[in-house]
């Protein structure tokens, strides 16, 4: 059944006029119905946390989306990681010294730049950890779509096993599979507290 078809079946009651709308008039009520996107919405629910509520601008959704970005987020892991190597490094260098040269009285100098190579060492290490562990745990969860557990536990596969892979075959096996193992413990651990 087509739309003319509808007219002659339903006949209008006594006394009713035929109403027809002008090309004028359909297309101002399609301009109202479909083509109006700047027009004032007053049934937008927005969740209320603490404090007032507030639609975000256009230049907040911008930095929102390069914060979001898994560049951004590798980048900041390796300067973040940098930083606690660095401050592990430091410590481990104060308290396990050189057992070389214990047995000769060491100078400042000589302590100091002991600690020096031991901090950019740590540094050094935990920062190539942290940028290529996040930078595969970002592109695994953008390509699944989702954010869960599985996305740590198949970033720290990848990453260990890249990583132990220098030492061998069966380094890079027990690493992928002791670093999986450690991202699930910790991802679990975050999301149970």
């Amino acid at each position: 059944m087509y739309p003319g078809d509808l007219t002659k079946t339903i006949s209008p009651p006594a006394g009713d006029k035929k109403m027809f709308l002008s090309d004028a008039d359909l297309d101002k009520m399609a301009l109202f119905l479909l083509g109006n996107q700047q027009r004032f919405r007053e049934n937008i629910i927005i969740p209320r946390m603490l404090g007032p509520v507030t639609i975000k601008t256009i230049e907040e959704k911008r930095i929102e989306s390069i914060m979001e970005s898994c560049a951004f987020k590798s980048i900041m892991s390796c300067v973040l990681g940098y930083g606690l190597g660095a401050a592990i490094g430091l410590f481990s260098s104060s308290v396990n010294p050189n057992v070389a040269s214990v047995e000769k009285q060491q100078s400042a100098r000589e302590i100091l730049k002991e600690m020096k190579t031991t901090t950019l060492s740590y540094a050094k290490n935990f920062a190539v950890v942290g940028c290529v562990f996040s930078g595969i745990e970002c592109t695994i969860e953008s390509y699944r779509g989702k954010t869960d557990w599985k996305n740590g536990t198949y970033a720290g596969g990848l990453t260990g096993g890249l990583i132990g892979l220098r030492a061998g075959i069966k380094a890079g096996i027990v690493g992928a599979a002791g670093f999986a193992a450690f991202s699930t413990a910790i991802d679990y651990y975050m999301h149970r507290s």
